[in-house]
Parts: structure tokens; C-alpha cells; sequence
């Protein structure tokens, strides 16, 4: 019974929460001309933003299988991850800590076949706001653009968890903010790479920075 209502009535009682929950957002891009760009192009390519702030992107960029999540294989990633399928995303399993190798494996793969894969630039398990370089790595080796992006809400309740998560109340207005793609080569050495990493980190605090402010 227990297994029953974990792989069934949990997910689908949750995807309906959080579909309704967001369907009563309104949504404001700050960056219109970015988003453009990067919504219309035709070949693969790398999201990233904070743990915090994945509340709203399941709703966002829902029903689009041609983006693959990547999530934990924890048990918290077990529900994450139904409730990700749910909501019409692909899944690949893993982490820097647990199947990390065939994790990364699956990413180059689909990346390779003309997918497109959102990563969480802190990781599963933090510090929260420490950009890590797993997202720079497979944009090296598959030479493809990194964006990262973020999304803030005028009202939100943030939990007290290590992520700081965010979840904006219902009916408020959620700000959406892309920054500049990063490029890095697949040769980069161990300086340049910490280089990008730290280039990163400080984009997505600076565009956490212009949506807190908008």
C-alpha cells in the first residue's frame, strides 16, 4: 500500500498542487530579447540555475520532452523525479555524489542527439549558491552554450532549508531572467576552468540581483 501511494497517488496529487498552484502566477521576463534567442534555437543546449529557485520551471517550460532534468537518485529525487515526468519533462538520474559517471554519460548522449538538459548549478546537496562545474564540463566537452537563468517572485514564502527554496504565494508575479551564454573549450585548462566557474556563479547572483530589484 505504502509503495502504491509513493509511485501513484503521491506524485499525481502533487503534480495537480503544483500545476494549479502556478497556473494562478503571472509571469513577467525581464530579459525578453534573451529568452527570445535562446527559445529559438533549433539545436541543443545547457540550462542552469540554483536548487532555490526550481519551483517555477517545472511549470514554465512544461510538456517539453526534448528537455532532460537531471535529479538525484535519492529518495527526495524519486518524487522529484515523477513529478518532473508528470510535467512532461525527460529524466536522467544522478549526481556528483551517486551515479555520477553514467549520469554524465547519459547527458553527453542526449545532448549529442539534440536535446537540450537543464542542471542545478549548486548541485543536490549545496553550499547553496556555489556554482559547481559539472555544467561547465559538459558544455566543454560537447561544445555547446551554458545559460544560466534565474526567477524570483514579488511574493514567496522561502523554507528553511539549505537551498533557501523559494515558493511564491499564489496569484503574485514571477519574474523570469536569462543571462549571456558561456562558452568553454573542451581543452580548458584546470585555471581556466575555475575561471568559467567563477564567471558563472557570479552571473546567476547577478541576475538573482536584478530580479530581486525589478
Amino acid at each position: 500500500m505504502k509503495k502504491f501511494l509513493f509511485n501513484y497517488v503521491i506524485p499525481y496529487l502533487l503534480y495537480v498542487v503544483v500545476y494549479l498552484w502556478c497556473a494562478t502566477l503571472r509571469r513577467k521576463n525581464l530579459n525578453i530579447e534573451a529568452e527570445d534567442k535562446i527559445k529559438n534555437l533549433t539545436g541543443p543546449y545547457i540550462l542552469t540555475l540554483w536548487h532555490g529557485k526550481i519551483f517555477y520551471l517545472f511549470y514554465y517550460l512544461r510538456n517539453r520532452p526534448d528537455y532532460f532534468l537531471l535529479i538525484s537518485p535519492s529518495s527526495d529525487g524519486d518524487l522529484l523525479a515523477k513529478l518532473a515526468r508528470l510535467m512532461g519533462y525527460s529524466v536522467i538520474r544522478g549526481s556528483s555524489f551517486k551515479r555520477a559517471v553514467p549520469a554524465a554519460r547519459s547527458l553527453i548522449r542526449v545532448l549529442r542527439e539534440g536535446h537540450r538538459i537543464i542542471i542545478i548549478a549548486d548541485g543536490s546537496r549545496g553550499p547553496r549558491c556555489v556554482a559547481q562545474s559539472g555544467s561547465l564540463q559538459l558544455a566543454g566537452i560537447t561544445k555547446l552554450p551554458l545559460f544560466p537563468m534565474t526567477f524570483d517572485a514579488k511574493r514567496k514564502i522561502v523554507l528553511n532549508t539549505w537551498d533557501r527554496f523559494i515558493l511564491p504565494l499564489p496569484f503574485t508575479c514571477c519574474d523570469i531572467n536569462f543571462g549571456p551564454p558561456i562558452y568553454i573549450s573542451s581543452r580548458s585548462s584546470e585555471g581556466l576552468v575555475e575561471e568559467k566557474r567563477t564567471e558563472l556563479e557570479n552571473n546567476l547572483k547577478q541576475l538573482d540581483f536584478e530580479t530581486d530589484q525589478a
